[in-house]
């Protein structure tokens, strides 16, 4: 099992959303809001933010699912501009259900 972990445009989270429901099976997503800056600020004026808000995303999958996943996120969030966003894979060892306290190695 692995998590899908990216960093988006808010914009592009509608469309996102969209294609992601179109894999068969698809596990579900959690989103949050958050800001954050790379490499390179962005300076706008007199005024100095580097922090820029993107949409977080969390995807937990079983790892045949992975690469249609990733796919999708790196094609569909693209905005070729600068700040588009991230995509990482982790390893995830273990899950649980919390409800039932069932876990084990895949679940989703």
């Amino acid at each position: 099992m692995k998590e899908i972990r990216a960093y988006i445009q808010p914009f592009m989270l509608a469309k996102l959303t969209q294609t992601l429901l179109e894999i068969p099976h698809f596990p579900g997503m959690s989103v949050s809001d958050c800001e954050g800056f790379g490499r390179v600020k962005v300076v706008k004026g007199q005024d100095y933010m580097p922090f820029m808000a993107k949409k977080r995303i969390e995807i937990f999958a079983h790892d045949e699912q992975v690469e249609s996943i990733f796919n999708a996120i790196m094609t569909i969030a693209n905005t070729h501009q600068h700040g588009a966003g991230k995509v990482y894979i982790i390893d995830v060892d273990e899950g649980a259900i919390i409800n039932t306290g069932e876990r084990g190695k895949n679940l989703v």
